[in-house]
């Protein structure tokens, strides 16, 4: 088989095509936020959103709303929680969020436990691209769109906040409603992830990249474009391999993602090495 044909096969296939092009635009959105929360030290909280709207999904499940409806209304419960908490104990954050999302997520197994059988619980754990149907293809298209092109427009104002939010206060910019902002970006863009990559996945989806890319560099624009090029990536091998395979494409998309980084940092700690002996020799 040449390569053109290797590629073009499985886009032959709408339910193929509709997995290369959602697993894609996951993987860009997923990209652009891990780039704000690596610098900004804020991987545990995406962790924590994630995990917090599975009962959102288990009660969309019962009234028959789209799944992203409900995990986005406790997805900003979450934030709002760990926010209210935070400001007014004298609790720690990270010890904040952990205590929010274990709850919400021991809520959502309850009520699966109760009312959803163990297959269902799987594809909202791992996701099912392959089994997206064309309505929630296009809200996860629209949407992770959407929120790539918000961040991007105001990555400038995003990255400020990042780094100094005393300095961006004091130029007068709304440092509360840009907090809130970006998290409910974030709530959006793991809600939508959800139907790709399900909930405990997406939490790599959305350290990963950055984390490999701060590696690599320490220009933003070039943490970006590094990040999002790893994401394409892995999203186009996830889904290639879940078709001559047949194995799964959310956790193969992670799977890549994760073996990217190892190889970087092995390449950074061999350079490393190699230059510090080198200096030792020098002098």
């Amino acid at each position: 088989m040449d390569i053109l044909n290797f590629i073009l096969e499985p886009l032959q296939y709408a339910f193929m095509f509709k997995a290369v092009v959602v697993s894609t635009v996951v993987g860009v959105a997923c990209a652009i936020l891990s780039c704000f929360l690596v610098l900004k030290g804020w991987s545990l909280l995406g962790d924590a959103i994630s995990h917090a709207v599975l009962p959102g999904v288990v009660l969309a499940y019962m009234l028959g709303i789209p799944f992203g409806l409900g995990a986005f209304v406790f997805a900003m419960l979450a934030v709002i929680l760990i926010g209210y908490i935070k400001n007014n104990t004298k609790i720690k954050e990270d010890a904040v969020m952990g205590i929010v999302f274990t709850t919400l997520f021991a809520l959502g197994l309850m009520l699966i436990s109760k009312i959803i059988s163990s297959v269902d619980l799987t594809h909202v754990l791992f996701g099912e691209v392959l089994g997206i149907s064309d309505n929630d293809a296009w809200y996860t298209f629209i949407i992770l769109a959407l929120v790539s092109v918000v961040v991007l427009m105001f990555r400038r104002t995003f990255l400020l906040f990042c780094f100094d939010p005393t300095h961006a206060q004091s130029l007068g910019l709304p440092v509360r409603f840009i907090h809130y902002a970006f998290l409910a970006l974030l709530a959006v863009t793991i809600t939508g992830s959800i139907q790709t990559v399900g909930i405990i996945l997406v939490i790599a989806m959305l350290i990963t990249p950055g984390s490999t890319a701060f590696l690599l560099t320490k220009r933003f624009s070039s943490m970006l474009q590094i990040a999002i090029g790893i994401s394409i990536l892995s999203s186009l091998i996830g889904a290639y391999s879940s078709y001559y395979f047949n194995i799964a494409t959310g956790g193969t998309i992670v799977f890549v993602q994760g073996c990217i980084f190892l190889t970087v940092f092995t390449y950074q700690t061999i350079a490393t090495n190699h230059k510090n002996r080198r200096q030792l020799k020098l002098g």
